[in-house]
């Protein structure tokens, strides 16, 4: 009996050991299907409907600070520099004494010219007695008239005296005035060439101090010739619209970056184009009061040229570039399926992008998740959140 229960056992065993070996032999050939996968859900994007909205087109142009009105003090006259009285540095009045020149030699010049008007004015009034006389007595014939003549001639020549002895005391006085140099403008002087005691002459080439006006201040901008003929033929055909009094104001950004807190503004256009950069230089004015933009100094201003009151912005993630750098768009069309559009850019206003043609009011334009779609897969538009 335990040989026969013996023989069942193995017998057994071996044909379990057959059918596990046949199920592992069918998994290993692959003859068996797997269970088919699920359909993965459609990626969810992000869109913006197209609108149109009032667009302010602004440049952004570079340039610099300018100087408003500057003086170079030199001197008009003649001597020796007695005294100084300014602070290098310092604000200074219109009218303001700056320097003293020696007045001695010209309080002198004024004295002599003013005793040579007495001296003529003394031999005026016999000439006029004497030429009055001379007329009662030539009408009774009683003196000739050659003697006559004679009179009036002296009279005429006492008179000129007079009268040149009167101007050069206005010469002498004026250059006696000129001793005293003062400041033609208000603003700030800058450093002193001469010191008390130096020698000065008049118009010399060299100037004794430099004056500036710096509030107001001009700031100088250049802008391309063709962008502002292109602005005068949107305006011409009616594409862009005039800002009307805003095209005056500009604003400006200093060199670290920071908004200049006044409003300047454009004064003028050059009538001439630079040849060497075919750009066209616009002068502003701001106020200063703090003194804030010293002349030299790099500045970007923004000028409001026009309005466009029908544009269509898309934001700036939304465009993409081809092969080629021509710029596209991906639109979500009614079936929410994802197509690709060329579009034709204007300018960038702000973080969008003015798109001359391409696209259209209504058009949802996909702005997220981009990179999870391709032309032609179905999408599902998300919400957005606040």
């Amino acid at each position: 009996m335990k040989k026969t229960f013996f023989s069942i056992f193995v017998v057994v065993m071996c044909g379990l050991s057959y059918f596990l070996w046949h199920k592992a032999s069918q998994a290993n050939d692959g003859s068996e299907k797997p269970a088919a996968a699920a359909p993965a859900p459609a990626p969810e994007v992000l869109v913006t409907t197209l609108v149109t909205q009032r667009v302010a087109l602004t440049s952004e142009l570079p340039g610099r600070t300018a100087v408003y009105q500057v003086a170079e003090i030199r001197p008009q006259v003649g001597g020796i520099i007695q005294k100084r009285s300014f602070t290098e540095g310092a604000e200074v009045k219109t009218g303001q004494l700056l320097y003293q020149i020696d007045p001695a030699t010209y309080e002198v010049a004024v004295a002599r010219a003013s005793a040579a008007l007495a001296k003529y004015k003394a031999e005026l009034e016999p000439a006029r007695l004497k030429a009055a006389r001379y007329e009662d007595l030539i009408h009774a014939k009683a003196v000739s008239q050659q003697d006559y003549d004679e009179v009036q001639a002296a009279l005429a020549l006492a008179k000129a005296n007079v009268a040149s002895a009167q101007a050069e005391v206005e010469a002498t006085r004026i250059d006696l005035q000129r001793t005293r140099v003062v400041a033609p403008i208000s603003g700030r002087i800058g450093r002193s060439a001469v010191t008390p005691g130096a020698l000065v002459t008049a118009n010399q080439a060299q100037a004794m101090a430099t004056v500036q006006q710096l509030d107001p201040i001009y700031v100088d901008l250049t802008q391309s010739n063709m962008e502002l003929l292109r602005l005068k033929r949107a305006l011409e055909d009616g594409t862009v619209q005039s800002a009307g009094d805003a095209s005056t104001t500009v604003r400006l950004i200093l060199e670290d970056g920071s908004a200049y807190v006044h409003n300047g503004t454009l004064q003028l256009a050059e009538a001439s184009v630079d040849q060497s950069t075919g750009s066209v230089t616009l002068r502003a004015v701001f106020p200063n009061p703090k003194r804030e933009l010293l002349p030299g100094m790099y500045v970007r201003a923004f000028i409001e040229e026009g309005v466009l009151p029908d544009a269509i912005c898309v934001p700036q993630q939304a465009v993409l570039r081809d092969a080629a750098g021509n710029a596209q768009v991906m639109i979500v069309d009614e079936t929410d399926t994802v197509t690709v559009r060329p579009v034709v850019l204007d300018r960038a206003v702000g973080g969008d992008w003015v798109v001359r043609e391409g696209v259209g009011v209504g058009d949802r334009v996909l702005i997220e998740g981009l990179q999870k779609v391709r032309p032609g897969a179905q999408v599902r538009i998300a919400q957005p959140t606040n």
